[in-house]
């Protein structure tokens, strides 16, 4: 029951009001992007395979470390444009997951992995959708930031590093299995104890 108090009804009737609203309408700025973190913890994230995860924050940055984990986001989105500032220590392998699900243990089942890789043993390089699209080359380079935008629309895939398109991918009728388009989380990854990679500024504009 809501307090009966003049005061406390109003305070009540306008938190309720700002919860029905768009989630885009609360928290997106003038050009419609929503961010993603708050340069402090990890609020709006879930930790899959928890129990080895070594995610932290440091100054401002996602920091991705340790045992095989992934780091979700609570919010799921169809249509997107996503961004973030990503950058990758020497040998350093991981990716950016998108329209997948949350799990306790393991890699994504679902969704796309859009590549983060510079100078990682595998081949499959910073860009990439993985196992689906190989880029051989990339434009990003170790130790200094990059920006990775990813635009989904409809059933169309783009893929920029440093605002350079290097993957223009639409998917085909009668795709299969977990790796498609649909709609879903987005998912940072911790692939192993060697490899450290830092992520800033993630931030989704959200697509009709």
């Amino acid at each position: 029951m809501l307090p009966r108090t003049s005061s406390s009804w109003i305070a009540a009737i306008a938190t309720l009001a700002v919860l029905l609203l768009p989630l885009d309408a609360t928290t997106a700025d003038k050009d419609g992007w929503v961010s993603l973190f708050n340069g402090k913890n990890l609020d709006g994230w879930k930790i899959g395979d928890a129990k080895q995860a070594k995610w932290k924050v440091e100054n401002g940055s996602i920091v991705a470390n340790g045992p095989r984990s992934h780091l979700y986001t609570v919010r799921e989105f169809k249509n997107f444009e996503f961004k973030a500032e990503v950058m990758t220590t020497p040998g350093s392998n991981s990716g950016i997951y998108f329209h997948t699900k949350y799990q306790e243990v393991g890699f994504p089942m679902t969704g796309y992995e859009s590549q983060v890789n510079v100078s990682h043993g595998d081949p499959i390089k910073t860009g990439s959708l993985w196992g689906v699209v190989k880029l051989s080359e990339t434009p990003a380079k170790d130790n200094k930031w990059w920006e990775q935008h990813i635009i989904v629309r409809g059933q169309n895939i783009v893929v920029k590093i440093n605002g350079k398109t290097v993957l223009d991918y639409t998917e085909p009728k009668g795709v299969q299995g977990g790796r498609k388009i649909s709609s879903g989380s987005f998912a940072l990854q911790a692939h192993d104890p060697k490899s450290v990679i830092y992520f800033r500024n993630l931030r989704v504009k959200p697509l009709k």
